[in-house]
């Protein structure tokens, strides 16, 4: 993949981040994509960066939505 391509899915992956935080009212948690500190708006970073950046936040969206499945019927209606 292209860094050109890393940075446009980093950008879409960051919508889709904001897009749940709106939706459910919850904030994604990720250590490991603010310790990074790329942003996809970072275009000077390497690829390399911004491959992880896009790995980084892609587990951390994954792991919100995971942790939301699991919580009880009763405590998602709150």
């Amino acid at each position: 993949m292209k860094k050109q391509e890393l940075i446009h899915l980093h950008g879409l992956l960051a919508q889709v981040q904001n897009h749940y935080e709106q939706d459910t009212g919850s904030t994604v948690e990720h250590d490991e994509y603010a310790e990074l500190g790329v942003k996809p708006t970072s275009i000077h970073k390497s690829k390399t960066d911004h491959k992880a950046a896009v790995f980084a936040i892609a587990d951390g969206i994954t792991s919100e939505m995971t942790a939301e499945e699991k919580e009880p019927v009763s405590a998602a209606a709150d």
